[in-house]
Protein backbone atom coordinates (compact mmCIF):
# COMPACT_ATOMS: atom_id res chain seq x y z
CA UNK A 1 0.00 0.00 0.00
CA UNK A 2 1.64 3.24 -1.08
CA UNK A 3 1.08 6.78 0.13
CA UNK A 4 -0.70 7.85 -3.05
CA UNK A 5 -3.31 5.13 -2.69
CA UNK A 6 -3.90 6.03 0.94
CA UNK A 7 -4.25 9.72 0.04
CA UNK A 8 -6.80 8.88 -2.68
CA UNK A 9 -8.80 6.88 -0.14
CA UNK A 10 -8.67 9.73 2.38
CA UNK A 11 -9.84 12.24 -0.24
CA UNK A 12 -12.62 9.88 -1.37
CA UNK A 13 -13.64 9.54 2.28
CA UNK A 14 -13.76 13.31 2.70
CA UNK A 15 -15.98 13.63 -0.36
CA UNK A 16 -18.25 10.89 0.97
CA UNK A 17 -18.58 12.69 4.31
CA UNK A 18 -19.23 16.01 2.58
CA UNK A 19 -21.81 14.73 0.10
CA UNK A 20 -23.69 12.48 2.52
CA UNK A 21 -23.79 15.24 5.14
CA UNK A 22 -24.93 17.82 2.58
CA UNK A 23 -27.58 15.52 1.09
CA UNK A 24 -28.97 14.54 4.48
CA UNK A 25 -29.05 18.20 5.59
CA UNK A 26 -30.97 19.16 2.44
CA UNK A 27 -33.41 16.27 2.77
CA UNK A 28 -34.02 16.89 6.49
CA UNK A 29 -35.26 20.39 5.72
CA UNK A 30 -36.28 19.74 2.14
CA UNK A 31 -38.99 22.41 1.96
CA UNK A 32 -36.59 25.14 3.08
CA UNK A 33 -34.00 23.95 0.55
CA UNK A 34 -36.58 23.96 -2.25
CA UNK A 35 -37.92 27.41 -1.31
CA UNK A 36 -34.42 28.93 -1.10
CA UNK A 37 -33.55 27.49 -4.52
CA UNK A 38 -36.75 29.11 -5.77
CA UNK A 39 -35.38 32.48 -4.66
CA UNK A 40 -32.21 31.99 -6.69
CA UNK A 41 -31.94 34.28 -9.71
CA UNK A 42 -30.44 31.41 -11.69
CA UNK A 43 -32.43 28.40 -10.51
CA UNK A 44 -35.86 29.82 -9.68
CA UNK A 45 -37.56 28.29 -12.73
CA UNK A 46 -36.00 24.90 -12.00
CA UNK A 47 -36.10 24.81 -8.21
CA UNK A 48 -38.32 21.72 -7.93
CA UNK A 49 -36.25 19.37 -10.12
CA UNK A 50 -32.94 20.82 -8.89
CA UNK A 51 -34.00 20.39 -5.25
CA UNK A 52 -34.43 16.66 -5.89
CA UNK A 53 -31.52 16.26 -8.31
CA UNK A 54 -28.77 17.75 -6.12
CA UNK A 55 -29.14 15.51 -3.03
CA UNK A 56 -29.71 12.44 -5.21
CA UNK A 57 -26.51 13.18 -7.17
CA UNK A 58 -24.59 13.73 -3.93
CA UNK A 59 -25.73 10.34 -2.62
CA UNK A 60 -25.07 8.53 -5.91
CA UNK A 61 -21.55 9.96 -6.13
CA UNK A 62 -20.92 8.91 -2.51
CA UNK A 63 -21.93 5.33 -3.32
CA UNK A 64 -19.75 5.39 -6.44
CA UNK A 65 -16.77 6.58 -4.38
CA UNK A 66 -17.06 3.45 -2.24
CA UNK A 67 -17.21 1.10 -5.25
CA UNK A 68 -13.64 0.44 -6.38
CA UNK A 69 -14.53 0.09 -10.04
CA UNK A 70 -16.44 3.38 -10.05
CA UNK A 71 -14.18 5.41 -7.80
CA UNK A 72 -12.11 7.08 -10.52
CA UNK A 73 -15.24 8.23 -12.38
CA UNK A 74 -16.74 9.32 -9.06
CA UNK A 75 -13.69 11.45 -8.33
CA UNK A 76 -14.19 13.21 -11.67
CA UNK A 77 -17.87 13.69 -10.84
CA UNK A 78 -16.97 15.00 -7.37
CA UNK A 79 -14.52 17.48 -8.86
CA UNK A 80 -17.07 18.52 -11.50
CA UNK A 81 -19.83 19.00 -8.94
CA UNK A 82 -17.57 21.23 -6.84
CA UNK A 83 -16.74 23.25 -9.97
CA UNK A 84 -20.46 23.72 -10.66
CA UNK A 85 -21.19 24.68 -7.03
CA UNK A 86 -18.27 27.13 -7.04
CA UNK A 87 -19.30 28.68 -10.36
CA UNK A 88 -22.81 29.14 -8.95
CA UNK A 89 -21.41 30.96 -5.90
CA UNK A 90 -19.20 33.20 -8.05
CA UNK A 91 -22.16 34.05 -10.29
CA UNK A 92 -24.40 34.83 -7.31
CA UNK A 93 -21.73 37.00 -5.67
CA UNK A 94 -20.93 38.92 -8.86
CA UNK A 95 -24.30 39.34 -10.51
CA UNK A 96 -27.09 38.98 -7.97
CA UNK A 97 -28.51 41.52 -5.57
CA UNK A 98 -30.15 38.72 -3.55
CA UNK A 99 -28.02 35.88 -2.22
CA UNK A 100 -30.17 32.90 -1.24
CA UNK A 101 -29.06 30.48 1.46
CA UNK A 102 -29.80 26.97 0.24
CA UNK A 103 -27.09 25.17 2.19
CA UNK A 104 -27.85 23.04 5.18
CA UNK A 105 -26.14 22.07 8.39
CA UNK A 106 -22.91 23.75 9.41
CA UNK A 107 -22.34 25.00 5.87
CA UNK A 108 -25.20 27.46 6.28
CA UNK A 109 -23.17 29.25 8.97
CA UNK A 110 -20.41 30.11 6.49
CA UNK A 111 -20.27 33.37 4.60
CA UNK A 112 -20.44 33.01 0.82
CA UNK A 113 -16.73 33.81 0.57
CA UNK A 114 -15.91 31.13 3.14
CA UNK A 115 -18.15 28.71 1.28
CA UNK A 116 -16.33 29.48 -1.97
CA UNK A 117 -12.96 28.86 -0.30
CA UNK A 118 -14.32 25.59 1.13
CA UNK A 119 -15.54 24.50 -2.32
CA UNK A 120 -12.29 25.45 -4.04
CA UNK A 121 -10.38 23.47 -1.40
CA UNK A 122 -12.45 20.40 -2.25
CA UNK A 123 -11.95 21.08 -5.96
CA UNK A 124 -8.20 21.02 -5.38
CA UNK A 125 -8.46 17.80 -3.36
CA UNK A 126 -10.49 16.24 -6.17
CA UNK A 127 -7.97 17.32 -8.78
CA UNK A 128 -5.14 15.92 -6.66
CA UNK A 129 -6.92 12.57 -6.26
CA UNK A 130 -7.49 12.34 -10.01
CA UNK A 131 -3.86 13.16 -10.76
CA UNK A 132 -2.40 10.65 -8.31
CA UNK A 133 -5.00 7.91 -8.74
CA UNK A 134 -3.14 4.61 -8.96
CA UNK A 135 -2.88 3.10 -12.42
CA UNK A 136 -3.30 -0.33 -10.89
CA UNK A 137 -5.85 -0.83 -8.17
CA UNK A 138 -3.87 -3.43 -6.20
CA UNK A 139 -3.12 -0.96 -3.42
CA UNK A 140 -6.76 0.07 -3.19
CA UNK A 141 -7.84 -3.56 -2.93
CA UNK A 142 -5.39 -4.07 -0.04
CA UNK A 143 -6.62 -0.93 1.72
CA UNK A 144 -10.23 -2.05 1.49
CA UNK A 145 -9.57 -5.40 3.12
CA UNK A 146 -9.21 -7.78 0.18
CA UNK A 147 -5.50 -8.33 0.65
CA UNK A 148 -5.19 -11.27 -1.73
CA UNK A 149 -2.54 -10.40 -4.31
CA UNK A 150 -3.66 -10.33 -7.90
CA UNK A 151 -2.40 -13.19 -10.05
CA UNK A 152 0.13 -11.83 -12.51
CA UNK A 153 0.63 -15.13 -14.29
CA UNK A 154 3.47 -16.31 -12.02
Amino acid sequence: MNKRSVLVEVIAGLFILLFVYAAVSKLQDFEKFRVELGKSPILNAFSDPVSIFVPVVEIVISVMLVAKRLQFIALYLSFSLMVVFSAYIVFILKFSSYIPCSCGGILQNMTWTQHLIFNVSFMLLGALAILIYPKQNEDLIAIRGNAEPLNRGN
